[in-house]
């Protein structure tokens, strides 16, 4: 796969920012999680199956790896998410790459971030619009790192742009059992 890298270098740390040409991430290797993610909805009702696709580690990028999802509460959370780019094999793989992975709760990215992913090819589908996303990783407050190495986000912010229209919602790094979507609406 061709990708696009630029390095970023600041006091403590480099970030890449790669545009495989489905999304661009900005990706801290300080971190091991993305920083923030772009993308357009793709294929609001692609079918490929995603059957036997697990995540990859790309090459020339420190990123987490599947012991840092090992045994507990995270999620392998796609933030360009799969079902948004399910047009065949190739596109879908390319989401499954770790540079479009964080530590994101179970209950949240089961619950109301999986119902927002819903919204987003919903309205791709309704309005027949171009529908963009932009997803902020938020790193605020006390962190916590695995012994594995990657930092758990302590939240998202997620900016959706259909039309002239845009909607910004913050999402803690919590289960989100017994809310909305539209609860996190930042006003």
């Amino acid at each position: 796969m061709k990708y696009i890298i630029i390095l970023l270098f600041s006091v403590s740390s480099v970030a890449q920012i790669v545009d495989n040409g489905l999304y661009t991430v900005e990706y801290s290797e300080e971190y091991q999680q993305p920083l923030w993610v772009e993308y357009t909805v793709k294929c609001p009702n692609g079918k490929a199956s995603r059957q036997g696709m697990d995540f990859w580690i790309p090459k020339d990028i420190k990123t987490s790896d599947n012991e840092d999802y090992r045994n507990n509460i995270y999620d392998k959370g796609h933030l360009a998410p799969a079902a948004a780019f399910s047009c065949d094999k190739e596109t879908l793989l390319k989401t499954f790459s770790y540079i479009n992975s964080a530590l994101q709760h179970e209950g949240l990215n089961r619950g109301q971030w999986s119902k927002l992913e819903s919204f987003e090819r919903d309205a791709a589908n309704f309005f027949g619009k171009e529908v963009k996303v932009r997803v902020e990783v938020l790193f605020e407050g006390k962190l916590e790192v695995l012994p594995t190495g990657a930092t758990i986000p302590s939240g998202f912010r997620k900016i959706i742009t259909i039309g002239d229209v845009t909607k910004s919602f913050v999402f803690p790094n919590s289960d989100t059992k017994g809310t909305k979507w539209i609860d996190y609406i930042n006003k």
